[in-house]
């Protein structure tokens, strides 16, 4: 009998979702776990070539299931061999995933909404506004692409597989995940740490906690959530050291105030693969950059083990902030070091293709409005006198 039921696309469902599902089909939980090392070790979607599962199963997979990843509608290359790909997701809405190659390891940017609702006016995908959160299996299905794209490239650059069963699963390409993409991974929270869990499972990929990052503006419940739920490294858009410009930098902080948001760091710290929180620091001429705001920076290092890093502006057209000189980035990074700060500064990857940090814009259908507000946040955050 054939079913009426439109298939599921199973390539968004983590190890115990499958099961579950695998089982209603009448089937027992390794039959799950083979057909995730198919779809995400070998890339494979075409259920006829898993040829380890019963024929029977294969049968009933075609008519039930689906893997359905997401297709590039554009993909641009950098001169420094940065990636970028557009993603449709539907509706006249795209989102935007960039790989970063280096001689150690190869770093996926993924997003998880298509937009924002932050609005921080720094941020071009912020300028952009929002559409809907991205389902589990698109947002795994980023990395799926660029995995198996780029595997299949003879001159890809490969990292050395976590697994343990080294004859079975090539060596990855990509060997780092970043959630730094469009959108707030945390306001998007199931779908994300399902794509987590998929990411760390060693039937997927298979990717240690230490190497899988989740950036956050600052959503102090999900903070508190994903330490229980899915510990993974945690980087905080911090982007200015007191309540007062944190407020015009991110709206976010109206709502978890600067010191509500470093409690819940030094909670999530008890769970965390890493002794330490990244705090990314964005460097606006003339607004974040003085020598009082680095002095405010080492006082919140007193309180929270952490590292900064630090990241020269990318601008994007419509714009009208700058990106602190190199001169005061330099003394700015050198004052956080002498002061007992672990500090870095972040290259640039990608601007020449509008795939640096800040410029990720994709292409939304905007429901919040924030053309409206937008213009109002930029006047707050540059001429806070006139506003």
């Amino acid at each position: 009998m054939t079913s009426t039921t439109s298939p599921i696309n199973i390539l968004g469902l983590d190890r115990q979702q499958l099961e579950a599902q695998v089982a209603e089909w009448g089937n027992r939980p390794f039959r799950a776990r083979q057909l995730m090392r198919w779809m995400h070790q070998r890339g494979e979607a075409d259920f006829s070539q898993m040829t380890d599962l019963a024929r029977v199963f294969r049968e009933q997979l075609v008519e039930q299931a689906a893997i359905e990843a997401l297709t590039p509608s554009q993909e641009q290359g950098s001169e420094d061999g940065t990636i970028k790909w557009l993603f449709d997701v539907g509706n006249n809405n795209s989102i935007e995933t960039v790989f970063i190659p280096e001689d150690d390891r190869g770093t996926l940017c993924i997003s998880s909404q298509a937009g924002c609702t932050v609005g921080c006016p720094f941020c071009s995908t912020g300028h952009q506004g929002f559409n809907r959160n991205l389902s589990a299996a698109e947002i795994i299905g980023q990395l799926w692409f660029a995995e198996h794209t780029l595997r299949r490239q003879p001159d890809a650059t490969r990292v050395h597989s976590d697994r343990g069963d080294k004859a079975d699963t090539p060596d990855r390409v990509v060997s780092n995940v970043v959630m730094m993409g469009m959108g707030e991974p945390l306001l998007n929270y199931d779908a994300v740490v399902t794509a987590l869990k998929l990411m760390l499972d060693d039937h997927a990929y298979g990717l240690s906690r230490r190497r899988v990052t989740v950036s956050t503006s600052g959503v102090v419940p999900m903070i508190d959530r994903l330490a229980r739920d899915c510990p993974v490294a945690l980087a905080v858009s911090l982007h200015a050291p007191n309540d007062e410009l944190r407020d015009r930098l991110v709206p976010l902080n109206k709502k978890h105030p600067l010191q509500e948001l470093l409690d819940a760091c030094n909670r999530y710290l008890e769970h965390a693969p890493r002794d330490f929180i990244t705090f990314e620091y964005v460097m606006l001429a003339g607004i974040n950059d003085q020598p009082e705001h680095a002095e405010q920076l080492l006082d919140i290092a007193k309180q929270v083990r952490c590292k900064f890093n630090l990241i020269p502006y990318n601008p994007f057209p419509g714009t009208q902030l700058r990106c602190s000189d190199p001169k005061t980035i330099k003394s700015f990074a050198q004052r956080l070091t002498d002061g007992g700060a672990v500090t870095t500064v972040r290259k640039t990857r990608g601007d020449d293709i509008a795939a640096a940090c800040g410029q990720l814009a994709g292409d939304i259908q905007d429901r919040t409005r924030i053309h409206e507000r937008m213009p109002k946040l930029k006047k707050i955050l540059i001429h806070p006198q006139r506003a």
